[in-house]
């Protein structure tokens, strides 16, 4: 669907930027670090229920904090955009919101509760102003998202409960590109042991089998692993990869330790399934174990998002680009995905083309996070328009 100038216009000006500040701020001022958005879903539903939208809390397998779905339907068949996010932290130390020169501070501001009230403006003046004439708008909000504290279920749940869109926008703060290539990612973590007790080098420590030796055959492993894995690669996203990111081992330099902790990641591409990835990581464990007598390997491996792909014929990516085009003068150039997120898996399991963009936004994962309100005004237009142009026009 081609938009004309005067919707745009109209648009923009039916944004409520006061509205939308203290909505950002209200979200960010509620604590909601993974495994505890409780607090701030149930005020996320109030204020959906305020504005008369339907609103559901499924559980999506936690219930302790219940998901929360709100719909507005045009009232004529048509295709369905949803707009989805966490409101889950990374467990850092609370940073309570503010706004400074038109720049919202606090904690989630830029992940993502502000591109999350953004999306919620968009959901309000779509309803307000009865810019759809076709299709329907879906509106999710959910935790455990960020790892390694949460493992991504809820989100899994609710797309297998059909808590889904024709396509799917998510407001991470991804604004430089579209995003049509994503690597997978799973957290590995070995221990590496043999029996007895820590002991003195010289009363028997030399003697017993050596995890930290040990460690260096799992570490050469990991590196040749790493540079056979480097053969793998795609134009925009890269290479497949795996990183070790932290050792450990031992309480002073003379005493024989019992363990040999290693973490890391590893991230793969699409067309690599991520079972194959964990049977790679159980077959190496095997191999140091069999290299190293008296070792035993145990292993951790937390998958938190496959690999992801966008199809570019797809409609809502015209669309979509089409929408840059009247908002910020040019379509985004095509690009990776620098992280992972919901966009994976939406992919992944259903294949619902998906679709991250939201504010050019600082500080993600560290206490100073913050987002300019007029970014926040700018994804709020984006996704409006682009909702207004995929449900009324022709899937």
């Amino acid at each position: 669907m081609n938009l004309s100038a005067e919707i745009v216009e109209a648009v923009r000006q039916a944004i409520d930027v006061d509205r939308l500040s203290a909505t950002a701020v209200d979200l960010v001022g509620i604590p909601s670090p993974t495994c505890d958005a409780t607090a701030v879903l149930n005020r996320l539903a109030e204020l959906l229920e305020a504005d008369g939208f339907p609103t559901e809390r499924p559980e999506a397998g936690y219930a302790k904090a219940p998901a929360v779905a709100a719909r507005f339907d045009s009232g004529v068949p048509g295709p369905v955009m949803q707009f989805n996010g966490h409101f889950d932290t990374v467990h850092l130390p609370f940073i309570a919101p503010r706004i400074e020169n038109g720049i919202l501070y606090g904690s989630g501001a830029s992940d993502m509760k502000g591109g999350m009230a953004a999306a919620l403006e968009a959901f309000r003046i779509l309803k307000e102003n009865k810019f759809l004439t076709a299709g329907s708008v879906l509106y999710t909000g959910h935790d455990l998202h960020e790892a390694p504290w949460g493992d991504g279920t809820q989100i899994d749940r609710l797309i297998e409960a059909g808590y889904v869109g024709d396509a799917v926008m998510l407001p991470e703060y991804v604004s430089d590109r579209l995003a049509v290539v994503g690597r997978g990612l799973a957290i590995l973590k070995v221990t590496l042991s043999r029996e007895g007790i820590p002991v003195h080098e010289v009363l028997g420590g030399m003697e017993q089998p050596s995890v930290i030796a040990a460690g260096a055959e799992l570490i050469t492993r990991i590196n040749e692993l790493d540079q056979q894995l480097s053969e793998i690669t795609d134009g925009i996203a890269g290479r497949e990869s795996m990183f070790i990111g932290e050792v450990r081992s031992g309480e002073i330099y003379n005493q024989a330790p019992t363990e040999f902790q290693l973490t890391g990641t590893r991230r793969w591409l699409p067309g690599t399934k991520h079972e194959a990835v964990k049977q790679q990581f159980l077959d190496l464990l095997k191999q140091v174990e069999q290299a190293c007598p008296g070792i035993t390997a145990t292993g951790e491996f937390h998958f938190v998002r496959d690999a992801f792909q966008l199809d570019q014929e797809h409609t809502v990516v015209s669309n979509f680009q089409d929408v840059c085009t009247n908002v910020m003068g040019e379509p985004l150039p095509i690009g990776c995905k620098p992280f992972v997120d919901d966009g994976n898996t939406f992919s992944a399991l259903k294949n619902i083309p998906a679709i991250t963009h939201g504010p050019n936004a600082k500080g993600a994962h560290t206490v100073n996070e913050e987002v300019p309100i007029a970014e926040l005004e700018r994804v709020a237009l984006v996704y409006a328009l682009t909702a207004i142009s995929f449900c009324n026009g022709e899937q």
